[in-house]
């Protein structure tokens, strides 16, 4: 039993993506990052687009892959202090629907951006070179690896 908590849930980050509304509320505000570029007069339809694809992609690589432990007290003895948000959500569980759904996001971005770039190959370089950079650490092989000991402590 959890003394002194308000939820059930030993590390709270492992239920988050299934919170009522989070999906929604992820899309909604990559919408709101994408009219807010729209709204630079001097950034043309193509950039904007690249702008909103690599700051997404910067941003999911940053809150899901590089920040480690969790904001809670958790009485787990400080076994997830060690675990990124993405090695937590749904307890480590490979292939669950938040995992599908933060995996697919940055590629159902990425088409859009592709195609309203018009495949530009300047564009079409570093858009791929972002997705790579999220879509790499998604991957089962690389749960808890720590490549070339980058953010091991």
């Amino acid at each position: 039993m959890n003394v002194g908590v308000a939820h059930s849930e030993v590390n709270p980050n492992t239920r988050v993506m299934n919170s009522r509304g989070i999906w929604l509320a992820y899309v909604i505000s990559v919408g709101v990052l994408h009219i807010v570029l729209l709204s630079i007069p001097f950034f043309s339809i193509p950039v904007v687009w690249t702008l909103t694809n690599v700051i997404h992609n910067l941003l999911m690589y940053l809150l899901l892959h590089t920040v480690k432990g969790t904001p809670f007290e958790t009485p787990d003895q400080g076994k997830d202090r060690l675990l990124t948000h993405w090695e937590q959500i749904d307890y480590g569980t490979q292939c669950t629907s938040s995992r599908k759904f933060l995996s697919i996001s940055p590629v159902v971005l990425y088409l859009l951006t592709s195609f309203y770039t018009k495949y530009d190959p300047v564009h079409f370089v570093i858009n791929t070179a972002s997705l790579l950079s999220v879509l790499l650490p998604k991957l089962p092989q690389f749960h808890g690896v720590r490549v070339f000991g980058i953010n091991k402590y």
